[in-house]
């Protein structure tokens, strides 16, 4: 009986009430979760983390609360009494009127602060221009591609309460970095950060899907006069590429890089359940390290910020969109030329790439005026969509390992070098994956 005397204290009657709004608030964030009304993957910051941690804070303000009060009663003071409250007087009536309404008001207010809270640090402004400065390149690159309609939290958050708190441990590690000034320039990819598809990709897309053969041409220019075109078309064989992600197949591999370029073992399950397993040259036996198994983002690594390797490239696809005029000439090369430049910022390589087109695009044609105003702009666009001065981001910093010709990708396993005990090879043959026509 005198622990319970003890507890009746205002810190612990506190700490009561405190509690059992919190269990409440928990309860139905759950019902409400489960039913599906919560589609927000930062919802579980307020359900799993900041609700529990009130729930906590109440509990501990109960025994403080009976500490303190224990405190008082050995000096001598009076226990605590509740205070009587005359509702026959007039005033009392309307300060407590006052008070009811003052706190519904309030409880509306927190709860609109919090529902903006969880949908603005949710948004893509939020995740690429105002706390996380340093990937000013993966925003903006973010904004051009096909994914732009794609939340950054679709990707980089997994479900649950676990992936939720893992983001936010991980974007309080990065806000501390990027107060401090120690964050990584460029900053690396995060292989080992990303969700599986599953919890990703395949929210919008079928693993192993498509299987159809789809007609490919690429388009590349010369550095002569007439930056004259080259056309290549090739079958793509879907069915043989997307079968490393059908669900009947499971193919895994050890990487020794952060990057996982270097994949010296391979094993592979197939939809008989046959394991076959294959070594890289000078290996005999499984090396140490994760074995993963194969997802879309082990070649799609670039899905949603996608970077040109290289400015060759970049006005090969520029000049194959049809975006500028061939007639001047020597386009293709001194477009190359301007943005293969080094500039220390991005408003120095606006003028800089200006002032060289124009020196070197010199037209006789008053016709063709008008082109080197779009072909000072466009190079300004690519420069400005592929490079960061700043953040030591340049031409191949991110590397796409879609096919081989700009990253190992398919060949890091298909090198002809891959072999299992029985003799067989994961081979280096191109039209597993293509015919060219």
């Amino acid at each position: 009986m005198a622990e319970s005397r003890l507890a009746r204290n205002p810190l612990s009657i506190a700490g009561a009430v405190i509690t059992t709004i919190a269990a409440l608030a928990f309860v139905i964030f759950v019902a409400l979760e489960a039913f599906g009304l919560l589609a927000s993957p930062y919802s579980g910051l307020l359900g799993y983390v900041l609700v529990p941690a009130v729930f906590l804070f109440g509990l501990a303000l109960i025994p403080l609360g009976i500490w303190r009060e224990g405190r008082r009663r050995r000096a001598g003071h009076p226990a605590w009494t509740w205070p009587v409250i005359d509702l026959g007087q007039p005033a009392t009536r309307r300060i407590l009127a006052v008070a009811g309404v003052l706190t519904l008001v309030n409880l509306a207010i927190a709860a609109l602060a919090s529902v903006g809270v969880v949908h603005y640090t949710e948004s893509n402004q939020f995740c690429g221009a105002v706390c996380h400065v340093p990937m000013t390149p993966q925003f903006v690159a973010h904004a051009v591609w096909p994914h732009a309609s794609v939340d950054c939290v679709a990707c980089h958050v997994s479900p649950g309460a676990r992936g939720l708190v893992s983001a936010k441990l991980n974007g309080t590690r990065q806000l501390y970095m990027y107060m401090a000034g120690t964050f990584h320039r460029p900053i690396p990819e995060p292989l080992d950060r990303i969700p599986q598809a599953a919890d990703t990709c395949a929210h919008c897309h079928t693993p192993g899907r498509p299987d159809r053969d789809i007609v490919r041409t690429t388009r590349t220019y010369a550095d002569d006069e007439q930056s004259t075109e080259s056309t290549t078309s090739f079958t793509v064989h879907l069915g043989a590429i997307h079968w490393h992600a059908r669900p009947d197949v499971v193919v895994e591999f050890i990487a020794t890089d952060a990057s996982r370029q270097t994949i010296p073992y391979v094993r592979v399950t197939d939809a008989q359940g046959k394991i076959s397993e294959y070594f890289a040259e000078g290996l005999t036996s499984r090396p140490a390290g994760e074995l993963r198994r194969m997802d879309c983002i082990d070649c799609h690594n670039r899905p949603a910020h996608t970077f040109s390797a290289s400015a060759d490239r970049a006005v090969d696809a520029l000049l194959a969109r049809g975006a500028l005029n061939r007639d001047v000439p020597f386009l293709k090369k001194e477009l190359v030329a301007a943005l293969t430049t080094e500039y220390p910022t991005q408003a120095a390589a606006d003028a800089g790439i200006d002032k060289a087109l124009r020196h070197s695009l010199r037209v006789t044609d008053a016709r063709l005026a008008p082109e080197v105003d779009r072909a000072v702009a466009a190079a300004q666009q690519l420069y400005r969509q592929n490079i960061f001065p700043d953040m030591k981001v340049t031409w191949g910093t991110y590397p796409s390992q879609l096919g081989h010709t700009d990253a190992p990708g398919c060949t890091r396993c298909h090198d002809d070098s891959h072999k299992s005990a029985a003799g067989t090879v994961v081979k280096q043959d191109c039209e597993l994956c293509h015919k060219m026509e």
